[in-house]
């Protein structure tokens, strides 16, 4: 007997129109049936994960994937290159808010792009880097991720500082950040640096150094002996050596050693330039 194939589902199209058949009342259903779609192998699991994270920011807001302001990496005005690059270098970011006085005061958004002209020139001293600046985009905590996603669309902005109801800034956000809620996270060749990236040479006896660096690090690199017992990483021992957290470009010398805080918050040290000494 034979089989009647016209009544069959006719490749993977008629495959996923007959999982559909019924048509989904709400989105729970919708869920239900992409999930059981995925199951009978109509959807492959990275095609659902998308779905699912592409109606999920629809009801997210801008707090829920924003970097927040104590993790902000920032540009001083003020600053001079030789100040601010070693920062650029260790982030490995490729733009910066820009503050003035307070953090509060966005002045801008620097590119690291934009900073090329000052190393083939050289000339640090006539380098102004409020000149250098593009201006910078403002969105509510409360904005929707859907709805910033379009606007980085048709904007072509790739970052936007996140205001609180105060007017002060809380954090910032990036498409980056956006894209992650919808296709998971996303690594490039920064994010899969072994732990030797926590130590980069800046010039001549000098380093940046992340202050997470675990000290038996520190000792493997420099061939020293700095105690490891007390501390795990090199951030308690400076912090340790000051007797209070410092703030930004306070120094202490330790032991043959010039440690200098490029970057700190309210609760820790976040990044130390280096100098051997002798």
């Amino acid at each position: 007997m034979s089989e009647d194939r016209s009544e069959q589902p006719k490749g993977w199209f008629g495959k996923l129109t007959q999982a559909f058949s019924d048509e989904p009342r709400s989105r729970e259903d919708l869920l239900s049936d992409l999930r059981q779609a995925s199951d009978e192998n109509l959807l492959d699991s990275e095609a659902l994960t998308i779905m699912e994270g592409a109606m999920q920011v629809s009801d997210m807001q801008v707090r829920e994937a924003m970097l927040p302001r104590s993790q902000m990496v920032v540009v001083e005005a003020d600053q001079t290159p030789k100040e601010f690059l070693p920062v650029i270098i260790s982030s490995a970011h490729s733009r910066f808010p820009v503050i003035g006085e307070t953090p509060d005061e966005i002045l801008g958004i620097l590119l690291a792009k934009d900073l090329l002209p000052l190393i083939l020139e050289g000339d640090t001293e006539s380098f102004d880097l409020k000149s250098k600046l593009r201006p910078a985009t403002f969105v509510p905590e409360s904005k929707r991720l859907n709805v910033l996603l379009k606007e980085f669309r048709v904007t072509r902005n790739h970052m936007a500082i996140v205001m609180d109801e105060y007017g002060g800034v809380s954090g910032l956000i990036t498409i980056e950040d956006v894209l992650e809620e919808i296709v998971g996270e996303i690594e490039d060749e920064h994010d899969s640096e072994e732990d030797d990236g926590n130590i980069k040479p800046f010039e001549e006896n000098a380093y940046i150094i992340k202050a997470l660096t675990p000290v038996e690090d520190f000792n493997e690199y420099f061939s020293v002996g700095f105690p490891e017992d007390d501390f795990d990483t090199l951030g308690g021992i400076v912090t340790q050596h000051f007797g209070h957290l410092p703030k930004k470009d306070e120094t202490v010398d330790i032991d043959g050693f010039t440690f200098k805080v490029l970057s700190a918050d309210t609760r820790r040290i976040r990044l130390l330039q280096v100098t051997r000494n002798g």
